[in-house]
């Protein structure tokens, strides 16, 4: 077996699974779930635990790290096999600046610092949290991030107009809320920023209860909004809902006219 063929198999096996290559499909489901174990391990890693489980985690990290560096090294080796119509230089370049290749980077990046650049501990710790970025190394073997990011790009459009909709109307009511609640609450009410954070917590129902108003006018206000806002938060839910109806309508390759619109069964 010569190198070409070698790198061939390499980048078929590393890249995603296809139906029928066991050994890509292997490689797939490890470097998935060595993903859900660092993310589980970072959670945990913000609690108090003994010494030998702070060991195993150290471990995990050390291993894990090696596995993405490796996996890192071998796709950039076989770029110009993802890239064929590219010279083999300008194909590295262009996979290493890539989105997911700079994913990559970043969730190995941390733990590599300490020995080449003397850090403060406070700064080290920060920069751990970037290991939460290896969760987007899924994005690679699943095709669930891929979907949302398909919709949110071919409904940008309209969910950019309904949020700038949402945010006009946040805007004018805390400016209205503060000048009704200010006089008479005025450490509460500061600013319109302050109207801003209620509008907020109105808008989306959270309702934190730190910023409330007491005036007769003020809760006026406040039901219109929470009204308001129930009605209009749920437009960019419904944007997104018939993005994915389209986005699978197209996948499947099928006719809508031939499903009914509510059940859903296909129609004889």
């Amino acid at each position: 077996m010569t190198v070409a063929d070698v790198k061939k198999r390499t980048f078929e096996i590393i890249e995603k699974g296809k139906d029928g290559d066991l050994a890509s499909k292997i490689f797939d489901t490890f470097i998935i779930v060595l993903i859900c174990v660092n993310v589980f391990s970072i959670f945990l890693d913000t609690f108090t635990i003994p010494g030998f489980h702070s060991a195993v985690f150290k471990w995990i990290e050390t291993g894990s790290v090696a596995v993405f560096t490796l996996e890192y090294l071998l796709r950039v080796w076989t770029a110009p096999l993802l890239f064929p119509d590219k010279s083999k230089p300008v194909a590295v370049l262009k996979y290493i600046f890539s989105f997911m290749a700079l994913i990559d980077l970043l969730a190995i990046l941390p733990f590599y610092f300490p020995f080449f650049i003397k850090i403060d501990l406070r700064v080290l710790r920060a920069l751990r949290l970037v290991r939460l970025f290896r969760l987007f190394k899924m994005n690679r073997y699943t095709n669930a991030l891929g979907s949302v990011l398909a919709v949110m790009r071919n409904k940008s459009h309209e969910l950019l107009s309904s949020i700038f909709v949402v945010f006009i109307l946040m805007l004018i009511s805390s400016v209205f809320m503060y000048t009704i609640e200010s006089p008479v609450q005025p450490e509460v009410f500061q600013n319109g920023f302050s109207g801003l954070w209620w509008a907020v917590a109105t808008f989306t129902t959270v309702g934190y209860g730190d910023i409330y108003p007491i005036t007769v006018a003020g809760k006026i206000l406040s039901m219109i909004m929470a009204v308001l806002g129930i009605a209009l938060v749920a437009v960019p839910t419904g944007i997104i809902s018939s993005g994915f109806i389209e986005l699978n309508t197209r996948e499947c390759d099928c006719d809508p006219k031939s499903y009914c619109p509510y059940c859903g069964k296909k129609l004889s």
